[in-house]
């Protein structure tokens, strides 16, 4: 190392030595201070992806998954005595690398600013990270500061959370020549998506579809297996993992190959299982059984048509004449657990009633969703625009969008916000529950 440092640096007296920590998980929390010393942690996100791919390149889970209730302790005390060391009033985001084997930690970023994850996390939560910063600044105590988003808690309230969150990046790398497929420590998605639902699994496979309208959920048969795409992963490696998973890898052979959590690679396994299972299954046996397990793993019409060689439609009649139909739940950042009048929504399989009322009546917007090349905030925009003028016109608005980088996913809005995928399935079952006055697309 000498001999190397001393040919290759002949100028300089100084030379840093980094440790390598590629293959570690990655987490973050993110963690508010007032003037007064009062703190709370708001939301901690998992990465699945491993330390070495940049966190705007990683598919992102919130609340964390795989880590122990004493890592999670333990990570978010470090985290709070950091914001109390560096003095921070307002909120800041803590990148840590964690030992999968021990509990071992590294804090590699500490951004005291809202950064793209403060904006996921304030939109995973429905905790206004940006409006209660900003009143910290001023001064205000945390426990004086109303949550702006349910109404009834206060600030100084630590989300909990009774669903799954999952942003996942969109690359747009297939418009240029030349450039490289490989995704790693430099960042190269040029947006990002935000689903909702209450298994990791609906909600995975929701958020693959919002990524690309084209992919019907975890699809094996996109790609075809390729260790060294494992190994190094490139923007389509989820794929090259469903098409391992069906291929027969071991859940450890693919762990040694992608560092991947565990546990995250047995709810892979889980959808592919299933997946296969659809295949055997006839289009004329397909039971209220086997829909309704489908439809609770986020596989959507069009995915079980495909399984079962069906159509789209004739899976959406059956699928209603089976009754099976998605609920309307609150983000209300209290799990339930008190009242709270939220306007902030998602639709699952995996509940038993509605979360409020369906009076009619409302206008629904449609959202532009995910930012890609040519697509972008100006067209979010004209949604925003649109919002605005109905509402000036005193009539009571639905926004459909899943972008969490957009204003029209802001709370305060529209009235009613569905943090859903806009495909023709999910936007005629919010039709069916909401009925809608009219809609309008953007």
């Amino acid at each position: 190392l000498r001999a190397l440092a001393h040919q290759a640096l002949s100028h300089s007296d100084q030379l840093i030595i980094d440790k390598s920590l590629k293959g570690w998980k990655e987490v973050e929390y993110e963690v508010v201070r007032d003037a007064f010393d009062n703190c709370i942690t708001v939301c901690n996100m998992e990465n699945v992806d491993p330390l070495g791919i940049h966190t705007g390149e990683s598919i992102v889970v919130a609340p964390s998954q795989t880590l122990s209730n004493r890592e999670y302790y333990l990570l978010r005390n470090t985290a709070i005595k950091v914001i109390r060391h560096f003095g921070i009033v307002g909120e800041c985001n803590i990148q840590y690398a964690l030992n999968p084997n021990s509990e071992e930690l590294y804090i590699i970023e500490v951004n005291a600013r809202l950064s793209r994850s403060s904006a996921l996390a304030s939109k995973a939560t429905g905790y206004p990270l940006a409006y209660v910063a900003a009143k910290l600044a001023l001064g205000i105590p945390l426990p004086t500061i109303k949550n702006s988003v349910t109404g009834v808690t206060t600030a100084c309230f630590e989300p909990s959370l009774d669903y799954c969150v999952v942003k996942i990046p969109r690359w747009d790398l297939a418009k240029f020549n030349r450039v490289s497929t490989k995704i790693g420590s430099s960042m190269k998605s040029v947006g990002e998506v935000m689903s909702i639902g209450r298994t990791f699994e609906e909600a995975f496979q929701k958020a693959l579809r919002m990524v690309d309208e084209n992919v019907n959920g975890f699809d094996p048969n996109i790609q075809t297996v390729s260790e060294n795409e494992l190994r190094e992963p490139t923007d389509k490696r989820m794929f090259v993992l469903a098409a391992a998973l069906k291929k027969g890898y071991s859940v450890d052979k693919l762990y040694d190959l992608t560092k991947i959590d565990k546990w995250f690679l047995h709810k892979f396994n889980n959808i592919i299982d299933y997946y296969k299972t659809l295949e055997t299954t006839d289009t004329n046996s397909v039971t209220f059984e086997i829909l309704k397990k489908a439809k609770k793993m986020g596989f959507s019409d069009k995915q079980v048509a495909v399984a079962v060689k069906s159509t789209e439609l004739a899976i959406r009649k059956l699928r209603e004449e089976y009754n099976i139909t998605p609920f309307v739940k609150q983000i209300d950042t209290v799990a339930a657990e008190w009242p709270a009048s939220t306007n902030y929504l998602y639709l699952t399989y995996n509940g038993s009633s509605h979360d409020l009322e369906f009076p009619g009546e409302f206008v629904m917007v449609l959202g532009s969703g995910v930012y890609r090349i040519g697509s972008s905030v100006e067209f979010d925009w004209c949604a925003v625009g649109c919002l605005r003028e109905l509402r000036n016109q005193g009539k009571q608005t639905i926004m459909v969008n899943y972008n969490p980088e957009t204003v029209s996913t802001d709370y305060d809005m529209s009235d009613r916000l569905y943090f859903e995928e806009i495909s023709f399935e999910v936007v005629m079952d919010i039709y069916n529950i909401e009925r809608p006055a009219g809609v309008i697309l953007s």
